[in-house]
């Protein structure tokens, strides 16, 4: 019993959830894989037709709802060559991106979410040995057009052999490293975090006052939130609805985003508040 009560212990520390998450991938459309972790880590969740996953606390009026937004901007395969490699296209993102957004996968370790598993890969870069050093100011910066992936294959059916084809999800290596006076630093904390926050909240069995749907939704990405749409259109009408910001964070958009775990835990407190009718 012991040990079952470190563990729950464990699972609602908003630190250690938040690392968690930061390990996780969810391209926007290719949420999957996250939802299933969030469906085992939540008692009484239930994924719903779009693929968010809710879980309702409390009865009786009044009907509220609060909710974190899972997706990322990623990739998918969009090509793959004679000689085993494959070619992205970016998912997500639009004109709100820096223009040198993409630069982060430059000679970077990524990972496939194929049907047989994950599969680690990486972008190759340019022999330095042939191009004479790093581009000059003259050339273009490093695009997504310009990332080929080496997975160790020869063969578009060796590729096809490792379980990848075309549109399997990528995402840059997941890596969170805590480092100085409780930061974190991975692709996506901010939006991560809060989505720790709002997990850690439902497991502490707070009070809660009338009915609470807490719901992750997915494809937020994308012009019209589809996600969260589906929820206030499947579970609603709700009296009041609230949608957590991102944690907020330094170097966003970056492999290195960075996030202090005491603004996750703030955000943890004052969503177990406001669960219990506070502000």
């Amino acid at each position: 019993m012991n040990t079952l009560l470190v563990l729950f212990s464990l699972l609602q520390n908003p630190d250690s959830l938040a690392v968690r998450f930061a390990a996780m991938t969810a391209v926007t459309g290719y949420e999957q894989a996250m939802t299933d972790s969030l469906l085992s880590l939540l008692p009484g969740s239930m994924r719903d037709r779009v693929g968010n996953v809710t879980l309702s606390l409390g009865r009786g009026a009044p009907k509220r709802l609060v909710s974190c937004a899972l997706d990322e901007i990623g990739y998918a395969v969009g090509n793959i060559t004679d000689d085993g490699h494959l070619t992205l296209r970016r998912v997500g993102g639009g004109a709100r991106l820096s223009p040198l957004f993409d630069q982060q996968l430059e000679g970077e370790r990524v990972t496939l979410f194929g049907r047989r598993g994950l599969v680690p890969g990486v972008v190759a870069v340019r022999s330095t040995h042939l191009t004479r050093g790093r581009p000059t100011g003259n050339e273009a910066p490093f695009t997504v057009d310009n990332a080929y992936v080496d997975v160790g294959a020869r063969s578009r059916d060796e590729v096809r052999a490792l379980g990848l084809e075309l549109l399997t999800p990528v995402s840059v290596a997941k890596r969170p490293h805590r480092y100085g006076d409780r930061l974190l630093a991975a692709p996506n904390a901010g939006r991560r975090s809060a989505c720790a926050a709002l997990a850690a909240a439902a497991l502490s069995r707070p009070r809660v006052r009338g009915t609470v749907v807490v719901a992750f939704t997915v494809q937020s990405l994308y012009a019209d939130s589809a996600g969260l749409k589906s929820v206030q259109a499947l579970q609603g009408p709700f009296d009041d609805i609230r949608q957590l910001s991102p944690v907020p964070a330094r170097f966003s958009d970056t492999p290195v985003e960075t996030v202090a775990l005491a603004d996750v835990e703030a955000l943890l407190r004052d969503v177990v508040q406001w669960i219990g009718g506070g502000r």
